[in-house]
């Protein structure tokens, strides 16, 4: 039985290692901390790891800043507010849409357990049936 996972899932091996670092970011910093500085935390740990990443990255001409593209696979969206809600889903698959990548991490800090979120890109016409 094979038990890797990481080969079944969108950039299995590249989520793993970011998730790895929003939560050694967490360990650090707690949960009351600023957005800037998780994601300062966030781009000195890609640093010292060498992950390749654009921080804020402007998606072409949309207007749209993501809050880092990591190795032009990945969209982390860093939070740091009480609750989630549907329009942060809503602006993860926009940013998925327009940029045309498969998978954004939404990581919301001020949970007291980090629970990093997939969301995975939805195609247009199978979304206008559902929404």
């Amino acid at each position: 039985m094979n038990t890797n996972y990481t080969n079944k899932l969108i950039h299995g091996h590249l989520s793993y290692l970011l998730t790895g670092i929003c939560f050694s970011i967490h360990n650090t910093l707690g949960r009351f901390s600023r957005e800037k500085q998780y994601s300062d935390a966030v781009e000195s740990a890609l640093k010292q790891s060498k992950i390749p990443y654009k921080r804020e990255y402007k998606i072409e001409n949309s207007g749209n800043i993501v809050d880092f593209l990591i190795d032009d696979k990945i969209i982390l969206e860093i939070k740091s507010k009480r609750l989630i809600l549907k329009e942060d889903f809503y602006q993860a698959q926009r940013y998925l849409q327009i940029s045309n990548k498969d998978l954004a991490l939404l990581v919301n800090f001020r949970n007291r357990y980090l629970k990093p979120i997939r969301v995975i890109r939805i195609e247009t016409d199978v979304r206008k049936k559902y929404i």
